[in-house]
């Protein structure tokens, strides 16, 4: 047990919530943390619009993450963990979990609906039983997490990995979710440096007609043209294709404006206000020149002044939209 940190270093695993953030760093700071009483939570919340990986993890693979988990609990210290899950994921796992469970020092804790509640601070007020908005950071939850404690929070997916790099198994994959108007939907384990080429060709999903692809999400993912599939996908590791001749881009935007308006917890102004004036104005049959001027501004505004990542990240679907697709 002594040396999965050090693994975890030499391995190279980042967060894979979105955040990138390097694992080993977590483990190193929960376990050097003098506190009494220490937590860790895997979060599977999911809750990006079209994206299915963390529940094809929880459905086949649990004894794999359950095992991640453990190695956590031992390691930093902590003695109850929480498996924080997803509404529907719940209901359809849930005797499986606690069958898988029931030795261990592992709580189910059934996540309630809402975008935002996935959020690693905002789940941290959630299971407290207070108001399900995020907090400032700093303190991190490493710092200062559940109940005010030294807290590791994983995505289920990274927990998935730790087994994995324990048992010298780890072979450098991460998981992609292909949707949308793909030949074969699936979730693949796939190396984490393949492009988005090299994804949709090998899951033989590489369209034949016009397209275009959404990427890191159904509401937050970035428009990607044909001709600029040579990236690596990064954060969520999500693909979502578009027949370009069908899919009017304004009724996207639409979509994704309704999607941030109802999630957002109102909690900062440049969220609230900058989701409700992006709704408004893609509402229109066509952008003006001025509406995009607007637009830009909004964007702005949100990117440096919301309080979380939900607003300064809320953006960029609408800012790759407008340049590539109007």
């Amino acid at each position: 047990m002594a040396d999965i940190i050090h693994k975890l270093k030499k391995s190279g695993l980042l967060g894979m919530s979105g955040s990138c953030f390097p694992a080993y760093l977590k483990w190193q700071q929960v376990k050097s943390s003098r506190a009494k009483s220490k937590y860790v939570i895997c979060n599977v919340a999911e809750g990006e619009p079209d994206v299915s990986k963390d529940y094809y993890i929880l459905r086949n693979y649990p004894k794999q993450v359950i095992s991640g988990i453990r190695l956590a609990l031992k390691t930093v210290g902590a003695k109850t963990a929480f498996i924080y899950i997803k509404k529907k994921y719940y209901r359809k796992l849930k005797r499986k979990l606690v069958r898988l469970t029931h030795d261990f020092p592992i709580e189910l804790f059934e996540k309630p609906d809402g975008y935002l509640n996935g959020e690693e601070s905002a789940l941290l007020n959630i299971i407290e039983g207070r108001s399900a908005q995020p907090r400032q950071k700093p303190p991190f939850p490493a710092q200062k997490g559940l109940y005010g404690k030294p807290t590791l929070i994983h995505n289920i997916e990274t927990f998935y990995h730790i087994d994995q790099i324990q048992e010298n198994r780890y072979k450098l994959n991460r998981f992609y979710c292909v949707s949308g108007k793909a030949n074969k939907k699936g979730v693949f384990e796939l190396p984490f440096d393949f492009t988005v080429r090299d994804i949709l060709t090998i899951t033989g999903n590489r369209p034949k007609f016009d397209f275009f692809v959404q990427v890191g999400g159904g509401a937050s993912g970035a428009i990607m043209l044909p001709e600029e599939l040579n990236a690596p996908v990064k954060g969520l590791g999500s693909i979502i294709i578009y027949d370009k001749k069908t899919t009017n881009p304004l009724s996207l935007m639409r979509k994704w404006a309704k999607f941030f308006v109802e999630e957002n917890c109102d909690k900062c102004a440049p969220c609230r206000e900058g989701t409700y004036r992006i709704l408004e104005i893609v509402k229109k049959p066509q952008l003006a020149p001025k509406d995009k001027t607007d637009l830009n501004d909004i964007f702005n505004a949100m990117e440096k002044t919301s309080f979380c990542p939900l607003g300064r990240n809320a953006t960029l679907p609408f800012k790759t939209a407008i340049k590539k697709l109007l």
